[in-house]
């Protein structure tokens, strides 16, 4: 068989990904090798990278002290690009990571529920924009109300029944990072 495929995947081995169909499962199997070595070829922490973990840690501390938030967006809708780049420290930082346009501030993330992230910030003293909550209860539907729209009537009074017996589980989930998570040391 003659090798067709595009220079980009010279030095890979072929096998069913390459030939017949998207197949992640066979090119890892064909193409991974396991490093069986030490960790002799890590390099320590830069400079840089222990200074902004020491602003990390005491953005932690603030952060625990506060309660367990210290800013969050109450009229954003955070998408990908819904925010600026965000920085700890923009002259010692090689990438940029943070969710929002400042450190340690929570994002809005209503598609799970207007009413829970209504909860979630009432719980530390925010109040979700009233533009937000228009959105989300007069034209956009959240990501539940989409599922239980779906629902026979058969499946509601299924639902209502255990709910009745003490069986129901939570429907609310929250995307946040534990707020009391522990960081290791770089």
């Amino acid at each position: 068989m003659v090798n067709t495929w595009a220079k980009e995947w010279d030095g890979f081995n072929e096998g069913r990904w390459s030939s017949s169909s998207v197949n992640v499962r066979d090119f890892i199997k064909k193409n991974y090798t396991p490093y069986e070595g030490d960790e002799s070829f890590l390099a320590g922490p830069t400079e840089a990278t222990k200074q902004l973990w020491e602003q990390v840690m005491e953005l932690s501390r603030q952060e625990r002290e506060a309660g367990g938030v210290l800013d969050m967006d109450t009229k954003i809708i955070s998408t990908i690009t819904s925010h600026g780049a965000g920085y700890l420290n923009k002259d010692l930082e090689q990438i940029v990571g943070l969710q929002t346009d400042k450190p340690f501030k929570r994002s809005l993330q209503p598609f799970g529920g207007i009413r829970m992230a209504q909860q979630a910030c009432k719980e530390y003293g925010y109040e979700v924009d009233q533009s937000v909550v228009d959105i989300f209860t007069k034209y956009r539907k959240t990501h539940n109300q989409g599922v239980f729209d779906a629902y026979t009537p058969e499946m509601r009074l299924a639902r209502h029944r255990q709910a009745h017996r003490g069986q129901k589980t939570s429907d609310r989930y929250l995307t946040c990072k534990n707020d009391f998570q522990e960081y290791p040391s770089p």
